[in-house]
């Protein structure tokens, strides 16, 4: 039993970080493509350049802030109620991550584009924190 715990108490925190490595890399890169085809799509001038550096550093602020805390609450609640669904972590996941647009802009929370991103991106990290630590629960 006394190992049991310690290795939970390893094991989750380890799943953690791999599934919020998982979502970063997917934030990034799927954002970094929609990015890349609406540049291509208009024609950029030097403001917009100027205005999409200062949206990049408004994203890593958000993203440092307002993702980490909702989904530390899906695993704690998963944890210690014992889910061990693929939809409650994938789902849950989800809703962490395109909660996050809604907390930095208000309440019209920015274009669809930036809410599919950040919902993919919670989904691939809800999904490989399941894989990790979420079927043991």
């Amino acid at each position: 039993m006394f190992w049991k715990t310690v290795g939970r108490m390893v094991l989750v925190p380890l799943a953690f970080l791999i599934a919020a490595a998982v979502t970063l890399f997917v934030l990034f890169t799927l954002g970094l493509e929609r990015f890349t085809q609406s540049v291509h799509a208009d024609e950029a001038s030097a403001a917009n350049i100027e205005q999409v550096f200062a949206l990049i550093d408004k994203a890593t602020l958000m993203f440092a802030t307002f993702t980490v805390i909702p989904a530390i609450l899906f695993a704690i609640v998963g944890e210690v109620a014992r889910i061990r669904s693929l939809l409650y972590y994938v789902i849950g996941g989800g809703v962490s991550m395109a909660v996050t647009p809604l907390l930095a802009q208000g309440a019209d929370g920015g274009p669809a584009v930036v809410w599919q991103v950040f919902a993919v991106a919670g989904f691939a990290g809800g999904f490989a924190y399941w894989l990790i630590a979420g079927r043991s629960a």
